[in-house]
């Protein structure tokens, strides 16, 4: 979820906080006499509408103007009650799972949440199927029934992640109202029930936030007004930081800039929290693509030199990532150090000549301008072409809306991509990603892969899944749909007149903009 989706918290990982942590515990006066506070971010909003996105920008704003079934409070990895009053699987076979609804919900125009809201907004999900949207995360959703104020889940396959997916921006409650069933709602609108009201959005531009005294739920009331500022690249997000004209900085700031972050600035107040970011290279497997013999994929993974890319464009500011599942996520594993330990042309070179592959191998790849991608690409291209094995084309695409229209059309033979994980489990950072119908639309289908995906999703114990999980990434190592490249900890900058930030982001998915307030 920018980046299509990821952010998780696990056993192991702590919130580490830098940079005036005594400021951060003053007590907030409150309000809105101060106006609104202006937070930056390149993650841009690419659907208002729930049901049509999938990513990190479009859902970061749903965590505050719409409302879930369960939610995750900061610092837990355990989903509670948001929009229900109480949630639990029916029985023992993890294929029924049932919701009360809270009865005093009211959505921005004052009318009743019902339980017919709920089922109305997971069914237009998988009716809609749009190409950018959530549905490849409900692939066990089978139905939805609503009785009273009783929402019942029948899924089609045992799965004890349900729970995590119905805490997300995915299952966002809309009314049934004024969204239509089969067609995105497309007028700049939003209705909810969230702790802020949307009161003013422009594209790519800004999206005002007042808050909701009607809000009733996990979080907190919300004390000031935000205002969010979208920005379309790091260099602009940092310009405007400087200028003073935010006072909350949030994905991304410029490497170098996150590389010299220190307890002595000037009124700056920073904190970092997780590290699951991910970010990979997604290979187009569709016939006709130049990548679509294992073997070229496999050459890639045994030419790159991660490191570098780390060090040159990153500025040590990302650690190299060799396995899907990060490092500090339970279930993590190094299938690909494991296979291919350092960079090395003359393996990729034995590989491709193996396969009968005539080299130099031409290849489109595909990057969005956003942050430092597109030098990332650059050196990507630099590397590879460096062995005399590949010729590579680099396609930039500003726009975040059109960068996943083009992937999802096949338009690239290989595209970069960031993942920031919906919930704190490794099937996150699998089954959307190489499952069937993924969400990197890529082409990509394997049954061994479904079948260990699937029975991974058996295990309401989730340390019972590890092995299962080491043997998934295994096979997708030796695949290769999509290669990992980094993982990297999630920044936040401050001024000191606002204090909250040490809960706006703590990897778990959700937004909380409602904690920001003045000092």
């Amino acid at each position: 979820m920018g980046s299509v989706r990821s952010k998780a918290v696990a056993a192991g990982l702590v919130l580490a906080v830098a940079g005036g942590v005594a400021a951060w515990q003053l007590l907030p006066v409150g309000g809105e006499q101060h106006g609104a506070i202006r937070v930056g971010t390149t993650d841009v909003v690419s659907a208002l509408d729930p049901a049509g996105a999938y990513d990190a920008g479009s859902w970061a704003l749903y965590s505050n103007v719409y409302q879930s079934l369960l939610t995750i409070k900061p610092g837990s990895d355990t989903p509670v009650p948001d929009a229900a009053s109480s949630c639990a699987f029916v029985g023992q076979k993890l294929t029924a799972y049932r919701c009360e609804l809270r009865s005093d919900l009211t959505f921005a125009g004052g009318r009743q949440v019902t339980a017919e809201d709920v089922k109305f907004s997971f069914d237009r999900i998988k009716q809609i199927n749009s190409d950018q949207g959530p549905a490849p995360l409900f692939n066990t959703l089978e139905s939805v029934k609503a009785e009273g104020r009783t929402v019942t889940f029948a899924l089609s396959a045992p799965d004890a992640t349900f729970p995590f997916k119905i805490a997300t921006g995915a299952a966002s409650i809309v009314d049934k109202e004024r969204y239509p069933a089969k067609a995105l709602r497309e007028d700049g609108k939003a209705d909810g029930t969230g702790p802020f009201t949307l009161t003013g959005y422009k594209a790519r531009t800004t999206a005002e936030l007042k808050p909701n005294p009607a809000y009733r739920g996990q979080a907190r009331p919300a004390n000031a007004s935000v205002t969010v500022r979208y920005f379309k690249d790091s260099a602009q997000l940092d310009q405007a930081w400087r200028d003073h004209q935010i006072e909350v900085a949030h994905r991304d700031m410029p490497p170098a800039v996150l590389a010299g972050l220190n307890p002595g600035l000037k009124d700056t107040r920073y904190q970092t929290s997780g590290g699951t970011e991910a970010r990979h290279i997604v290979f187009n497997v569709r016939p006709g693509s130049t990548v679509q013999k294992p073997a070229v994929r496999q050459a890639v993974a045994a030419a790159l030199d991660r490191s570098k890319i780390a060090t040159d464009v990153h500025k040590g500011t990302v650690t190299p990532l060799y396995s899907l599942v990060p490092a500090g996520i339970a279930g993590h594993s190094t299938p690909f150090f494991d296979t291919y330990p350092a960079p090395n042309g003359t393996t990729a070179r034995k590989l491709l000549a193996d396969a009968g592959v005539a080299t130099p191998v031409s290849v489109t790849l595909g990057v969005n301008t956003r942050g430092p991608n597109l030098a990332e690409a650059e050196e990507i291209k630099r590397q590879l072409e460096s062995t005399g094995l590949f010729q590579l084309k680099i396609k930039a695409v500003e726009a975040w809306e059109d960068f996943q229209k083009a992937y999802a059309a096949g338009e690239f033979d290989a595209y970069t991509i960031g993942w920031i994980a919906d919930f704190p489990d490794a099937d996150n950072f699998l089954a959307p990603l190489v499952g069937k119908d993924s969400s990197m639309n890529n082409g990509f289908s394997d049954k061994a892969v479904d079948d260990l995906i699937a029975r991974t999703q058996s295990f309401q114990n989730r340390a019972e899944a590890a092995t299962d999980f080491r043997e998934l990434q295994r096979v997708v190592s030796q695949q290769i749909p999509m290669l990992p490249i980094w993982q990297k900890k999630d920044y936040v900058l401050s001024r000191e007149a606002v204090t909250g930030l040490q809960y706006l982001s703590d990897g778990t998915g959700v937004w909380r903009l409602w904690e920001l307030n003045w000092l």
